[in-house]
């Protein structure tokens, strides 16, 4: 660069660019941690205050929660999908349903923001509800197997997976910090009842799309919500 002469834009804007990503990592770091002490009912303005930020700057990186949402649990997801893949690796295949059973809770019981995560659905968020369906299917995959063993009850239904995520994460919320591993007894309680011989029939399971809505209906009604002020 010449003596006096201004620098280019590129360089100018590198900075800004740094520490523009530099404010977004603080914040999705600190929406890790206020979403897994309180769960997704945790306001933006928590979020910020964690972060050190203001809540302009959150919406400016994040202009919905669902957004933010997204970016905090895209790895959770990722790990919630490996649980299913290494599940279905396993050469036994009732134990390696058990074994998600188990694995897919203990993430739920260590952050009670993914345990909200399991239990609802962001339709907004395409990146994390894809690898949610990916693993799915998956699931889909392992119930069948499990079920060939004669291990599993013939009346499983996928969607029980989905109630025994929102019976723990109940289960993890309203035991907190007073009594931890409440969890474990649960979920053991479930595999135990779904193993082969079934004591006896089961109620029918609730239709795909009735589930679907209660999924939509437990998700926080500010996912969507834009900055206090600003225009939807």
């Amino acid at each position: 660069m010449t003596p006096g002469a201004k620098p280019s834009d590129d360089t100018a804007a590198q900075p800004l660019r740094s520490d523009a990503e530099r404010n977004r990592e603080r914040i999705i770091a600190a929406a890790r941690t206020v979403f897994a002490r309180d769960g997704l009912s945790a306001s933006m303005a928590s979020v910020a205050r964690e972060a050190g930020v203001g809540i302009a700057t959150i919406f400016r990186r994040f202009p919905t929660k669902e957004e933010l949402v997204a970016a905090v649990f895209s790895d959770r997801m990722d790990a919630y999908a490996d649980a299913v893949a290494n599940a279905l690796e396993d050469p036994d295949p009732w134990h390696g349903f058990v074994g998600y059973i188990e694995a897919a809770c203990a993430m739920q019981a260590a952050d009670y923001g993914f345990a909200d995560v399991l239990t609802m659905t962001f339709p907004t968020a395409k990146a994390l509800e894809q690898r949610r369906n990916e693993a799915y299917e998956a699931m889909l995959q392992l119930i069948d197997r499990a079920k060939a063993t004669g291990r599993l009850r013939e009346d499983f239904d996928p969607s029980d997976l989905v109630l025994i995520h929102m019976a723990n994460a109940g289960v993890v919320n309203a035991t907190g910090g007073a009594a931890p591993d409440a969890w474990r007894r649960v979920v053991a309680l479930f595999i135990q009842s779904l193993e082969t011989p079934a004591r006896g029939p089961l109620p029918a399971s609730p239709e795909h799309d009735a589930l679907y809505r209660a999924m939509l209906r437990a998700s926080p009604t500010d996912l969507t919500s834009q900055e206090p002020g600003k225009n939807g």
